[in-house]
């Protein structure tokens, strides 16, 4: 995760102004390992700057995004989510009640697709989202209805359905 000053820098570099709502949404973003939405990311930095508009916060993040210092996430939750870690390869949980996205540090094998069985895509990026109940949701006996993400496959490997991730 790059902290406020390499945010600052990254802007300065690439010919952006830096303001006082721009250094706010820097600092909402630095140790936030929640993948926020605009939204959130806005209610933080309107705590320091009340006059800061929801306009600014999606343009900033989008312009972060285009850096290549944040990344935009949709994995189903209803809204984009922002990922200040781009330091490396990981993926991510996601709790199917309450939309809670985590970064997840794990080996997936050699996921790929069989030589021709691409469409004509040039596949140059993979992502995984692992869904099940998080801590709060487990603890508290909330259960995930019958809302499924289409096109899911349930993995019966190594990871029985159930099994909790060790801490």
């Amino acid at each position: 995760m790059h902290g406020v000053q390499q945010l600052t820098d990254s802007f300065r570099a690439h010919g952006r102004k830096v303001t006082a709502q721009r250094q706010s949404i820097f600092r909402a973003l630095e140790g936030d390992v929640t993948h926020p939405s605009a939204e959130s990311v806005f209610e933080v930095a309107r705590r320091e700057i009340s006059t800061i508009s929801l306009k600014t916060v999606y343009q900033t993040l989008h312009e972060l995004v285009d850096l290549g210092e944040i990344a935009a996430l949709d994995v189903g939750t209803g809204s984009v989510r922002f990922d200040p870690n781009v330091d490396g390869a990981h993926h991510h949980l996601v709790c199917r009640v309450c939309g809670k996205v985590r970064d997840h540090h794990v080996r997936v094998g050699e996921l790929g697709t069989a030589p021709g069985d691409c469409q004509g895509y040039e596949i140059d990026q993979v992502e995984v989202v692992f869904r099940g109940l998080c801590p709060d949701c487990r603890v508290a006996g909330r259960t995930p209805g019958a809302r499924t993400t289409a096109g899911a496959v349930t993995i019966e490997s190594e990871m029985e359905k159930g099994t909790t991730c060790p801490t």
